[in-house]
Parts: structure tokens; sequence; C-alpha cells
């Protein structure tokens, strides 16, 4: 069984002309010559390196599609008819004490001086895309309001086209990073923190020292990587000025836009952008220590790591490393992954899937546990969307794993809001939404209470913000339900046991019981009394 069709994909704009596939290969069974097109083979014939990455850029963000032999549909939560973990202390378990609504979904990370959150999901990194920028102020404000962590993604202050530099080369003045903390801080509410994310050329403008002098934040996190690929993250920019800035920056800009072919082709029209990347990291233990040394002298109370779905080696390496730093979150990003420009035979092919990293973090977690290490707080992220993905994910790497960093699937709502708010002004509701009503009060079900908080602030609360928040409370009030079935009251209450493996495959890769072995001991010394 072939786990992806290649060569043919919506998310680069191709697809085959025959209904009949070689499956390895993606081309079709019979490729005639003459066709018209629109295989990826086609299309790079002519469009070159284009086809790599999902598009139009910058209007679209885009998820592999490739599918694992295991993944946590594989997994089912274990239901109970008796008992009650994590109620308050006092509160006898009851049936009208151990009802869903009082289930508590806040979580919180942190080595000494803990950051809460009112439910267990924080967004994912969202830097330098065009689908960030433009979307910021639904995305912040939304995260904000729902009392969640908003990670401000890598290269913001790099492809500031205001950045002003000092004159060894540091950023000296950043409105667009300036934009994206104030926008969170101002509906910030105690839950959840906005902190942003360094990479190599983030480290080398002195991102770090800007955003503490500036804006005082608590929070850094250095990158390692992501789910999505294993190069450094990139953008598309489509004027040969802007090329040029960038790679005076200090970026690698592909094609060169300092060649004068390059330059010709784009005057002609044959180039029409060029792709900005970031370079690849080398992580050493001494280096990696001494960054977090200085860090910490520069003020930060927290700082966290991103690693993406490396080696079992380079997990290890996270792991150790942030235990003797003290981390306060390492976020383990798995493959396949869901970006806004990531090269698509990369988002497929590349790294250790989600299911398979957190079955390894899980155990070598244990291992250093039994070695007398204080193991960091976790949050696992790459793929999911709903609430049952998430207890799954926290249920599997418990008592380590905390929360869930979820990308396209937080980021969506505020799209779908941003949208909603666009069609109301033009008077172009589609049916999927006309149907619920023609103003914000009928067709958000969570606004009249957010208006019941906000008074006349609501008006500044964009409609993208509260599609998240309505998100979120579908999301909370769905994990409740889950949790309280489990007999799960709070959040750390939740273990592996609350898991079963319905295939012999996914009990082997996670050690969660088999579903015809889990409780059987139990059940038998039942039956036998």
């Amino acid at each position: 069984m072939n786990l992806r069709r290649p060569n043919a994909n919506e998310a680069t704009g191709t697809f085959n002309r025959s209904k009949d596939v070689v499956p390895m290969s993606g081309i079709c069974t019979r490729c005639v010559d003459g066709c018209q097109g629109n295989c990826e083979i086609f299309l790079a014939s002519f469009r070159g390196r284009e086809v790599l990455y999902p598009g139009p850029f910058g209007e679209v963000t885009a998820g592999a599609d490739k599918n694992y032999p295991v993944d946590y549909s594989h997994l089912n939560i274990q239901g109970y008819a008796v008992g009650a973990k994590g109620l308050p202390e006092g509160v006898e378990p009851n049936p009208d004490t151990a009802i869903f609504p009082n289930v508590d979904t806040t979580t919180e990370y942190g080595w000494e001086k803990k950051v809460k959150m009112k439910v267990p999901i924080f967004t994912g990194a969202l830097g330098s895309t065009e689908i960030a920028r433009k979307n910021w102020e639904h995305f912040a404000v939304g995260a904000a309001i729902s009392g969640i962590t908003l990670v401000c993604g890598e290269n913001v202050c790099g492809v500031d086209p205001e950045l002003e530099l000092t004159s060894d080369g540091k950023v000296k003045k950043s409105p667009e990073m300036d934009r994206r903390i104030n926008t969170y801080k101002r509906f910030h509410e105690g839950w959840g923190e906005i902190l942003v994310q360094m990479n190599v050329e983030d480290t080398r403008l002195g991102v770090a020292e800007y955003v503490i002098e500036k804006h005082g934040l608590d929070t850094i996190e250095l990158k390692w990587g992501q789910g999505a690929k294993c190069i450094g993250g990139e953008i598309k920019v489509k004027s040969l000025e802007r090329a040029l800035e960038l790679k005076k920056r200090g970026y690698v800009v592909l094609p060169d836009p300092t060649q004068k072919d390059v330059q010709e082709a784009f005057k002609r029209g044959a180039i029409r952008e060029f792709e900005r990347h970031s370079r690849l990291g080398f992580v050493e233990k001494e280096s990696f220590l001494k960054e977090i040394e200085r860090l910490r002298r520069l003020g930060f109370k927290r700082i966290t790591l991103k690693t993406g779905a490396y080696s079992a080696v380079e997990l290890a390496m996270a792991l150790r490393f942030g235990a003797e730093a003290k981390l306060d979150l390492i976020t383990i990003d798995g493959a396949p992954g869901g970006t806004g420009m990531s090269p698509w035979p990369m988002m497929n092919e590349w790294g250790i899937p989600t299911f398979y990293l957190e079955a390894l973090a899980y155990q070598f977690a244990e291992k250093l546990a039994k070695k007398g290490f204080r193991v960091p707080d976790l949050a696992i992220a790459g793929g999911f969307s709903t609430e049952d993905g998430v207890f799954k994910a926290i249920a599997m790497g418990a008592p380590y794993v905390k929360a869930v960093c979820m990308g396209r699937a937080l980021m969506i709502p505020g799209m779908v809001g941003k949208n909603i708010e666009k069609w109301l002004k033009e008077g172009n509701l589609p049916k999927t939404v006309s149907k619920y009503g023609s103003t914000p009060e009928e067709i958000f079900i969570t606004y009249e209470e957010l208006r019941e908080k906000y008074g006349d602030e609501i008006k500044n609360i964009p409609l993208g913000a509260i599609g998240i928040y309505t998100f979120v409370q579908k999301f909370k009030t769905g994990l409740q339900q889950l949790m309280a079935g489990s007999r799960n009251f709070r959040i750390s209450t939740i273990s592996r046991k609350d898991l079963i493996a319905l295939t012999e495959d996914a009990a082997k890769i996670s050690g969660i019981p088999y579903v015809m072995d889990a409780y059987r001991e139990e059940a038998e010394r039942i039956l036998e009394e």
C-alpha cells in the first residue's frame, strides 16, 4: 500500500490527466506525448523550483497528507463507570458533583515561574509568513481573550520593511515586532503569554535584546526546527528591491538577486518571485547551555525550546540538554506538519511522525527521570485539530506533556471570523453562514458573552478573534466531556491508563495496552470472586 500519491496535489495546483496512476511515481500509467498537463513533472518542466511550494503564497496554509501506518486514531480513550479524580479538595464525588461542566481544563508550564492557560493548547509559531502578518490582529487578540499562549515566530524583525539597525547590525527599531507584541498585550488578562521565537538570524540581529529592553517580555524561545521541514524557514517576496534588501540583511535569497541574469529574467517576467531562506542551526551542548545562560542574564524569566521531527539523537539531546538547562518548556513538533510555505515534498517525506516521536519522547523522559533528572514540561505538536487528539497526546505523554501546540487549527477560526467580517461589510454572506443570521450577534454564539464582559470594547475586538474564542469554547466543552467520561476532573490526573490501543502495532510503538489486554487482570479477578 502506498502511503502517499506523489506528483499531483491541490497544494501545488497539480493533477493527473489519467485516473490510473503508478503508485510509487505518481506518473499516469499512460504518459502521452502532447499531454497538456498538469502533473508536477509537467509544471516543473517550465516553472522549475516554484513547484516545490504550496500556493498561492500568502493566501493558503498547507498541511501534508501522507497517511502514516499508525497515528492517534489507533488509540481510544477509556471510559469508566466509577470514580472521579481531581475534584476540588473536600468535594465528595457523586452524580451531582462529578458533572462535566465542573472539569478544570486549565494547565500550566514552567520550571519555577509557571504560566497558566485556560485550556491545554497554544498557537504554533506565527512568524514572517504573509498569512501571519495580515491576520495577526485576529490571531493575537483571539489568543489573549481565550487565555492561551501565543508564539510569535522567527524572522519577524528580519523581514520588517521598516526595520532600523544599529551601526553594528542589531535591531534598533522594528515596528512590526512592536505591533505584534502590543496587540496581544492589550487584551492579555494573565492567562497565557506571548513569547518570541529566535533562529540563527534572529540571534545575530539581537532580537532577544530588543524584545526584553523595549517590551519586557518574560519568555524567549530558541528554535531548533519544526515538523513541517528540516531546513530553515522561508517566505516569498515579489520585488527585486525587497529581495536585495533581505540578502543584504544576511538571509539566503534564491535565485540570487544580485546576479545580472536573474535581474534580467525578473524584468522580463520569467522570474516572478524570490525565496528568502533561513540558515540551518548547529547544536552543540556547550554552546547551547552558554546561550541559555546569556539569555537569563539578559533578564528572561523563562526560556523555551522548539524542536522538530529530527532523529532520536536530536530528541535525546533536546530532553537531556533541556533538563540540565532547566528549560521551562520543550515543544516537540512531529511530521508531517502544516505551514504557510514549506517545500511540499519535504512536508510529506521527512522526519518522524508525531505519534512515533511522542512515543520516543515518553521513553526518553522516563529514562531521564529514573536517572534522577527533572524533565522539563513538554508540549506536543504536529497535526492536531480536535480535543480528542489533544486528550490522547496529553495522556500518552503523561505526566510530562502539559499541552498541545496547534498550528492551522487555531489559525483557521481567525481567518473564518475575518472573512465573515468582510462578507458582512460587502453584504455577501455565503449560505453556510447566513442561515444563522445577518449580524455578528446572530452568527457568533459567544458574541453576547463577550459583549457582557468587554462592554464597548467589543468594537475593538475583530471578528477573527471572536472566531478563535468561539472555537476554543467548543474545544473546552468537548474536552470537559471526554475528561469527565474518563473520570478526570483536572488535566494533571490524566494518565496513560486512560488510553487503549486498537491495533497491536500501536500498542507496540506507544506502550499503551492493546484493547484486549487493558485492565484484563482486574476484570478476571472480579469474575473469579
